[in-house]
């Protein structure tokens, strides 16, 4: 993929950003909980959710599908496949199931691509063993394939040290499947999972960071949800916006859950002029928000990391286009996504001429400097090669790979030409 330098400002009403991937891999899981018929609207067409919605129908559902117009209805208990569930890049789907599976009499075994493959999965794992699970896997079962001997776990409490929604939610699977749980983190990890399960039914109660998960007595209620737009890919065209003078973009049917839109409320802060529109509330907070351009100025970010994981990327560069020095501090966690988000975010700045450099658990950047296009190799990184096509609008850019960014944005290039850039795929 190669990006141009936009000569003119970007201007668009945009609704056609990719369905909310979390809130879709969650609605083809949670499905299995119930023993009705869930109907989901506007579901996320993307290899990583299409591979979550494989790995529903062999574990026994009847999956219909007619477009983004999703049917999925239990036949019974989760049944033990012949074969290894494949789950692609999507590190989402091997670790929810990690958790729902480990609680589920059987054999099963998850696999992904070269790449997850590669990626640590001891974060779920270690957990779920400490609580009883039984799972096996390559370098000490920290990596894929995973094999897991599921069975209904006695009761446990446990005590994260990482604030991850994929940690929490693969502990809240295992203790609904069991025989309930205890959890705390140390700080509000993003909250669609309990949302979500609670509204179907399941009896789930939070005070601060803790939650208590009582066991099934019964299955849950089936879904019937509209999946809103993924203000996490959207995040990609608010970075362009703030940094292309006069650009000015609204983003549609947008998914406003205060933990899925930190990455917005940064930009704020550095200048951007961001405002919100809620237009509707039914599982989530859905509205539009709007992204005017303005000079961006330094910011130091600590707080509120596992609400903006995902955006960082996108953030680094931001920063590098602001004017002063920017820290992101406490995000160790990147360094364990789909690549080390954290050096190879640097490792790309640097081949731009971006003053960078990497911390133990984030970056620095010095910002507003001169520019020049560079060749990016993004690891198999989606949000890698998103990032550096959207500081490719500033100074030209290469993509190498760019493919791997089907896996959650089928539709990423079409946007940003519908928005007046300049690319070629």
């Amino acid at each position: 993929m190669r990006i141009f330098a936009q000569k003119s400002p970007l201007n668009a009403e945009i609704s056609n950003i990719g369905s909310d991937k979390s809130i879709s891999h969650r609605s083809a899981i949670f499905a299995l909980l119930s023993d009705r018929t869930s109907k989901i609207s506007n579901f996320l067409l993307a290899e990583d959710t299409l591979n979550t919605l494989k790995i529903v129908e062999a574990l026994g559902a009847e999956v219909k599908r007619v477009g983004a117009e999703i049917e999925i209805t239990p036949k019974g208990a989760i049944k033990e496949p012949n074969m290894p569930l494949e789950c692609g890049n999507s590190g989402t789907t091997i670790r929810l199931f990690m958790g729902l599976l480990s609680s589920v009499k059987g054999f099963f075994v998850l696999s992904g691509d070269k790449y997850l493959n590669e990626r640590p999965m001891r974060r779920i794992g270690g957990p779920l063993s400490k609580v009883g699970a039984k799972i096996y896997g390559r370098d000490n079962a920290n990596k894929a394939p995973i094999a897991i001997e599921g069975n209904r776990l006695e009761y446990f409490e446990f005590d994260s040290k990482i604030s991850s929604a994929q940690v929490k939610t693969a502990m809240i699977l295992a203790a609904l499947n069991s025989n309930g749980c205890k959890f705390s983190e140390p700080e509000l990890s993003r909250d669609h999972s309990e949302k979500m399960l609670k509204a179907m039914g399941a009896d789930i109660s939070t005070n601060g960071l803790e939650l208590r998960v009582e066991p099934l007595r019964a299955p849950l209620k089936p879904l019937e949800i509209f999946v809103p737009n993924d203000p996490s890919s959207a995040f990609y065209y608010a970075v362009a916006a703030s940094i292309i003078p006069g650009s000015h973009i609204v983003l549609k049917n947008m998914l406003l859950n205060k933990t899925r839109i930190e990455a917005y409320e940064i930009l704020k802060k550095m200048g951007a002029k961001i405002s919100y529109k809620k237009t509707d509330e039914i599982y989530e907070e859905i509205g539009d928000i709007e992204i005017s351009y303005a000079p961006l100025h330094a910011v130091d970010v600590s707080e509120n990391i596992p609400w903006m994981i995902d955006e960082a990327p996108a953030l680094a560069v931001a920063f590098a286009c602001a004017q002063g020095k920017s820290t992101l501090k406490n995000a160790k966690e990147l360094r364990v996504k789909e690549c080390d988000r954290i050096a190879v975010m640097v490792e790309g700045l640097k081949a731009c001429g971006v003053a960078a450099s990497e911390l133990e658990d984030g970056f620095e950047i010095m910002g507003g400097g001169e520019m020049s296009p560079a060749i990016i190799t993004p690891h198999g990184d989606h949000r890698i090669a998103m990032s550096f096509a959207i500081l490719g609008l500033k100074c030209g850019m290469m993509i190498e790979d760019a493919k791997c960014i089907a896996t959650s944005f089928p539709n990423f290039s079409e946007i940003l030409k519908q928005i007046g850039a300049s690319v070629e795929d």
